[in-house]
């Protein structure tokens, strides 16, 4: 893993976007989604992930603006974490600011079943 790889996903990290930082704050941090542990800007491969929970094999991603020019650098992005064994999952920084309880029973989706 390079420095500079590294030192990006620092930067990534102290520079969230509004939509990253309500997701980590309001869900995602301190084991707050069902006890699962989330990373965020956490590198795989030559790739940084918004997040990821590596017990559950999950990666969310959070798509501004930027991401309408990268539609092709995405799809290859999700082939690889894939191919890692990851599912991938992505919301719109409209969606988690706007509609956050839909990105809430999107995210349940991916829980494994409680078994009684």
């Amino acid at each position: 893993m390079s420095n500079n790889l590294k030192q990006l996903a620092r930067n990534q990290r102290n520079n969230s976007t509004p939509a990253e930082v309500k997701l980590w704050s309001e869900l995602l941090r301190a084991k707050g989604f069902y006890g699962y542990q989330f990373n965020r800007q956490f590198i795989i491969g030559n790739y940084i992930v918004d997040f990821v929970c590596r017990r559950l094999r999950l990666v969310i991603e959070i798509d501004g603006r930027s991401h309408q020019f990268k539609v092709e650098d995405d799809r290859a992005r999700d082939e690889f974490l894939k191919n890692q064994g990851y599912q991938v999952v992505r919301f719109s920084e409209r969606e988690v600011i706007k509609d956050f309880n839909n990105v809430i029973r999107t995210l349940e989706a991916y829980l494994p079943q409680i078994k009684s």
